[in-house]
């Protein structure tokens, strides 16, 4: 696993909207739930968790998509409807899909939520895998374990 070079550029389909980068994610990941396959038309989503101090809009305005639940706000651009970042309620980062930066080489999944509702012919090189969402109490070792995955100092 690799940590990307900063900042990170990135943009939906259109370029309407601009997104950059200025911190390291402080963990990667597939979700393989229904409702991550109907929005990314795919048979998952692949997320960038990214303090919120280092996730920025330079231009444009994205807005309210999928389930236009307030304390998961998926949001994206209006005139392509590229789903771009997800804003979760009290989180300290934003879930950044990776796929709209222009370098994605650094990217590898390391943990997998959600494999109950996966399609059978799916595998992916996540290191740790969920049949739901991890329990809030595992997060801090799960931080710790991709920083050390990357070669980074732990967040906690």
């Amino acid at each position: 696993m690799n940590t990307p070079s900063l900042p990170l550029q990135g943009q939906c389909r259109c370029g309407a909207v601009q997104i950059r980068v200025t911190a390291a994610p402080l963990m990667t990941a597939v979700c393989h739930c229904t409702g991550c396959q109907a929005m990314s038309s795919s048979a998952f989503s692949l997320t960038a968790m990214v303090p919120n101090n280092g996730f920025e809009v330079t231009a444009g305005e994205p807005v309210v998509g999928g389930m236009h639940d307030p304390a998961a706000r998926h949001m994206g651009c209006a005139h392509c409807l590229s789903w771009m970042f997800t804003r979760i309620e009290g989180a300290p980062f934003v879930n950044v899909r990776p796929t709209m930066f222009a370098d994605v080489s650094w990217f590898s999944p390391f943990l997998e939520t959600m494999t109950r509702e996966q399609l059978g012919w799916v595998t992916t090189p996540a290191v740790r895998s969920f049949e739901g969402f991890p329990r809030m109490d595992e997060l801090p070792e799960l931080l710790s374990a991709y920083a050390d995955a990357v070669g980074g100092a732990s967040p906690a």
